[in-house]
This record gives structure tokens, sequence and C-alpha cells, in this order.
């Protein structure tokens, strides 16, 4: 996830009219398991995850075993859950990246993908960048989602994508949608995670219902300890547009709906402090099933694919049709 700046106080309190459920209180039940992936992944151990490193290697290692666990399917063509791809990274240098896909059959032919990138930046100068919340927390959050489904099966196909070399410039989501395990165009939606267990105020922002307003009805949740707000998703806003700073970028560019959930820029945002210890741990378990509501919400929908496109409001220029 990129620098991010604070939204326009107008626009601040214009999310938060519209969005149900907003009550911030402490209270409520912690995800062990949820704060334990995150605390294994997110430990000097895994040498931060860089792209290309033992430690991403050791990560890959535990979220295989988790899908296993899980009984997430594998695509055939991706031995043991791993999509394999190659870039140049600024210097010309070849990278070897990998993904981790899984999926759960759905009834039809729709496909949800419920995404969240596992690198972040490894070693610098000796200090272990271990990203608790960039992204370790994202990648305990497709986990959680995807132990929900693997119990209660879901309407539609879930792709569960955990990208490699979000860091690098989106390289894992873009090696997807490039060669994606399905037709391209049986992809409903991506639904992606990055940073959502680090927020003081206990705000979660939800992105991308700027362009396609129809989906804010799908974000209703029964949580009511944590603050889910729209924005950060008007192109006017320059570099506060979050739509393609992190991995829903790479379907925004196909044209694929997406939501995208995370909290603003905090003080250990890309710092070695950013570690287990300093996560919201129950702010990030209420994000967590918040965004679990949604994702249930979403796949509610039979014809998916075909209700988004005859409903949503995909347009060039937002502001000159009607807001929800």
């Amino acid at each position: 996830m990129k620098i991010l700046y604070i939204i326009p106080l107008a626009m601040m309190f214009s999310c938060c009219s519209s969005v149900k459920n907003q009550n911030n209180t402490a209270s409520g039940k912690l995800d062990n398991q949820l704060l334990k992936d995150v605390e294994v992944l997110s430990s000097d151990a895994y040498q931060g995850r860089k792209t290309g490193t033992k430690g991403a290697e050791m990560a890959r290692t535990y979220i295989i075993e988790r899908f296993q666990k899980l009984g997430l399917k594998s695509y055939p063509q991706h031995v043991n859950y791993a999509q394999e791809f190659t870039f140049n990274d600024r210097n010309g240098q070849k990278i070897n990246g990998t993904n981790i896909i899984g999926y759960i059959p759905g009834k039809g032919t729709n496909v949800i993908v419920v995404s969240a990138h596992y690198d972040h930046l490894g070693v610098i100068k000796g200090e272990v960048f271990n990203g608790a919340d960039d992204n370790a927390s994202g990648t305990a959050g497709l986990l959680k989602i995807a132990a929900y489904f693997s119990k209660y099966k879901p309407n539609n196909t879930i792709i569960f994508a955990s990208f490699d070399a979000e860091e690098m410039g989106l390289q894992g989501a873009k090696a997807f949608v490039g060669n994606p395990p399905v037709p391209i165009n049986t992809i409903a939606i991506d639904l992606n995670m990055d940073m959502i267990s680090h927020s003081d105020k206990g705000e979660l922002y939800i992105c991308g219902t700027f362009k396609y307003p129809d989906l804010k009805k799908y974000v209703d949740t029964t949580k009511t300890n944590i603050k889910l707000l729209f924005g950060h998703d008007d192109p006017e806003l320059g570099h506060d547009d979050w739509t393609n700073q992190s991995d829903q970028g790479a379907f925004n560019a196909k044209n694929i709906p997406f939501l995208y959930f995370g909290v603003e820029d905090h003080k250990d945002y890309h710092k070695a402090s950013d570690e287990y210890s300093t996560i919201t741990k129950q702010f990030f378990s209420n994000a967590a099933s918040a965004v679990l509501d949604v994702v249930k919400n979403i796949d509610k929908q039979t014809g998916l694919q075909q209700l988004l496109k005859d409903k949503m409001i995909m347009m060039d220029n937002p502001r000159k049709s009607e807001r929800f």
C-alpha cells in the first residue's frame, strides 16, 4: 500500500452519514486464529517476506498449509496452489514471484476473487520490516474468509488469491489478471484487503463505490463496534485516490468491479515498527469480521456477474450521474 493523505473533512462527514452500524466501541471477542496468522507471518523468522527471499518462501509454505487444512482446491495449472511469474524490477533485473491461488467451487459459473498480498519489504539496513499490518493482516483476513466458506459452501465460486510482489508494483495481481485460472469474463468482482489491523480510531475504509456505487448496498454488517467509511476513490483526489494503489488496481485496469478494504496510513506504515505488537487487535478482529459480512452479502447473489453488469453505473466521469 502506498503513501496516503487525509481526505477532506466534508467528504468524511458525507461518508460517515452513508454507512450503517458505525458505533465505535472496544468490546468484542478476539479471533485467536486470525491473530495467530498475523503473529506467525510477521515474526522475525519470516525476514519481512520480500519477494524472492527465503522469508517469502516460508510465508508461502505457511499459507499453503493453511489452504490445505481448509480444503481449498488448487487449479490444475497451478501445482500445489502456486502461480509462478517473472517480471523485471526498476533496475531491469529479472525477479521470480509466486502467487498462492486456491478456490472453493460454487453452484454457478460466476467467480468472486478475495485477495490480499503476502509480501513486504524484507530486511533494510539490518532491520527486519515485518509488515504485520502491511500485509500479514490482509492475508490473515483472507484465511478467515476461506475458513468460513470451507464450512458454508458459497453460491459463487470464490478464488482466494494471496498475491506476491505487490510492493514492487502490483506484479502478482497483474500476473493473475494477465493469466487467470478461469476465463476472465467470469470474474464478477475483486474484494481486496491491504492493511486492516491498525487503527486507533476504529475506522476501516471501503474504496470502490465511487466508480461502482451500486456496491454500497452490500456494505452492511452486524458489527456495531467498527466505523466503515466510504472514500479514497475519487479520481480528483489525486494520490489520495486509492483505486490503483493496491492489488485491486490490476482488476480495475481490466474493468472488473472491486471493493478495497484498508486503513489510512499510521505511524508504523513502511517502518520496522509495523510489528504484531503494534496492531490494534480488537479493531482487527472487528474489521476482518466486517469484511467477511460484505463477502457473504455479495455471495448471496445468484447470477452475480450479470447482475453487476445490468445494475452498476460504470462511468468515465461519475460526477455526472446520481450518487447513492
